[in-house]
C-alpha cells in the first residue's frame, strides 16, 4: 500500500477516535444541521461544537453549506455513513 495513503487512512480514523466528533456525525447521518441545533442536540456549547466541526471538515468528514449567515453541515458523503453503521454494528454485535 501507498505510504500516503495508508498516513490518510490512519489519520481519518484519529478524528474518529473522539466522541464527541463520532456524536456529531451520527447527528448529521439524517440530516443538514446549524452549529445551534447540533450544540442543542448534543447539549454542549456552541464553541465546542464549531471546533469540533472544523476538524471533521479538515479530514473531509463533513462538509458545509453556506446560506445567509448561517452554515448547515452534513456528512461529506456514503462513505461517512457506512462508517458509522459499521461501527455501530461492530459495537452492538454481542450487546
Amino acid at each position: 500500500m501507498n505510504e500516503k495513503i495508508s498516513q490518510a487512512i490512519a489519520d481519518a480514523f484519529k478524528v474518529f477516535g473522539d466522541k464527541t466528533r463520532v456524536n456529531i456525525l451520527f447527528c448529521l447521518q439524517d440530516e443538514e444541521m446549524c452549529v445551534d441545533d447540533i450544540a442543542t442536540a448534543l447539549s454542549m456549547e456552541q464553541s465546542a461544537i464549531s471546533h469540533q466541526l472544523r476538524i471533521l471538515k479538515d479530514a473531509r468528514l463533513v462538509k458545509v453549506r453556506k446560506e445567509g449567515r448561517f452554515s448547515y453541515y452534513s456528512l461529506e458523503d456514503e462513505h461517512v455513513s457506512t462508517i458509522l453503521k459499521m461501527g455501530m454494528e461492530h459495537a452492538t454485535e454481542d450487546m
